[in-house]
């Protein structure tokens, strides 16, 4: 395949945390790759010039939690929908946990998703199965699995509940230098609950979660790490004790990582009054509390990184009973302009460490290429407006499904350009 034209982004304001660099800047793509960063640039005959003023012209971001639902459930996403509406969302790299049907257990699976992908508007980074099935019974192949592409291990949704299992796979994790990516949940202390256990589920009469169910399991597998070494992230951390345990954790110098969503970050229990089945996820939206303990988290370096959790549904499936509809919402298309609404602009979080959470910071974890815009590496880069304000409308998202609590939210915040590779994948 032909490379792209070449590509001059004229002065943005360039922001790549992982180099330390922030300044006003031209930036050229050659060939697929970062070629020269400068004040200014001569423009090469033929390029394709681009004034971004007034924008971030930054790593492509990257999502480290997605369900892309394929293969298995067409009718939520496809690899190439959930990537195009990543690209709307100014990411280039997604990581996809295993809950497609078959389960990613299997090296044909790993390599059925990759090839989808080679066309598609993201790079894909699959994590497969940890245990067989998702069934928690049996250690997935993880040699073979990981030869096949996969770059790390969870069983999604579901908890490694045997203690024993997930020892053993941290073993495996300390030798072979992979990451587990657990779901934290003790369902003995959860089975039943469909939001967060508190004033609000009471007054609903909706069985609840306690925040202890998570944390239980959080305590329970950085233990597992104290003994075996093993590489943890907790995906979607999301109550008070938990973001303590970790904070903990990485003062012994444990190998413990976490992120955290946005709609942790923007919603509380609260909410589900409001939204109803458009609110329900796991883990739940949390108390004030929580949510207050995961922000600090964010502020204080405890929670690594932030993630979607892109979670497609249909419109028939979430119109169920509150008890009975699926847990997840959207992520790709609002995650920037929940993050710059309710972080960036507020000054709660700076924009130079916000960004490190979406790009440099992921890609450490995962182990993978990208998050920087050093040059010779290929060109994958966003552009973000900070200052656009737009209105949710998600009869426009990219994503085959509409899943999303923020329909006609008013954000500041956007990702205007997207680019994989040196190939536009969006641009508004």
């Amino acid at each position: 395949m032909a490379s792209p034209p070449d590509l001059l982004l004229q002065n943005g304001r360039v922001i790549d945390p992982a180099n330390s660099r922030d300044h006003t800047a031209d930036l050229l793509i050659q060939d697929s790759k970062i070629a020269h960063i400068s004040s200014r640039i001569d423009p090469p005959e033929n390029a394709e010039l681009i004034d971004v003023s007034g924008r971030l012209v930054v790593p492509g971001l990257i999502d480290m939690h997605v369900h892309l639902r394929d293969p298995g459930f067409p009718e939520k996403e496809t690899i190439k929908t959930g990537c195009e509406s990543a690209a709307a969302g100014g990411f280039t790299t997604v990581a996809c946990l295993p809950n497609t049907d078959p389960p990613m257990d299997s090296p044909e699976i790993v390599c059925e998703i990759l090839d989808k992908a080679r066309s598609a508007d993201a790079r894909v980074y699959p994590i497969a199965c940890a245990t067989k099935k998702m069934a928690g019974q049996e250690i997935a192949d993880t040699e073979a699995l990981l030869k096949a592409g996969a770059i790390g291990f969870s069983d999604d949704g579901l908890p490694i509940e045997s203690e024993a299992l997930m020892k053993a796979l941290l073993e495996r994790s300390a030798t072979d230098g992979f990451a587990i990516y657990p779901h934290s949940e003790v369902f003995e202390l959860t089975r039943g609950g469909h939001m967060h256990e508190g004033a609000v589920s009471k007054e609903l009469g909706i069985p609840g979660m306690p925040a202890e169910g998570e944390a239980a399991m959080n305590e329970r597998d950085i233990e597992l790490v104290r003994q075996t070494g093993g590489r943890l992230h907790i995906l979607h951390l999301s109550v008070k004790r938990a973001a303590a345990l970790v904070r903990q954790a990485k003062a012994e110098g444990l190998p413990v990582t976490c992120e955290a969503c946005p709609h942790h970050i923007a919603l509380t229990d609260e909410d589900v009054r409001i939204f109803g089945t458009a609110g329900k996820m796991s883990p739940p939206l949390r108390s004030k509390e929580d949510q207050e303990a995961v922000i600090e988290g964010l502020i204080d370096g405890t929670i690594d990184a932030i993630a979607t959790d892109h979670a497609p549904h249909t419109h028939g499936e979430k119109l169920r009973a509150f008890t009975e509809a699926p847990n997840g919402i959207l992520g790709f298309e609002t995650a920037v302009g929940l993050v710059f609404t309710r972080l960036v602009h507020p000054n709660i979080l700076s924009l130079n460490n916000t960004l490190a959470k979406l790009t440099i910071e992921p890609a450490r974890i995962l182990g993978i290429e990208g998050g920087t815009l050093s040059p010779g590496r290929p060109a994958d880069i966003t552009v973000l407006d900070p200052h656009q304000t737009w209105t949710v409308d998600a009869n426009t998202f990219k994503s085959k499904s509409r899943n999303t609590p923020f329909h006609g939210w008013t954000l500041q915040g956007r990702a205007v350009l997207t680019i994989l590779g040196g190939r536009i994948t969006h641009q508004l």
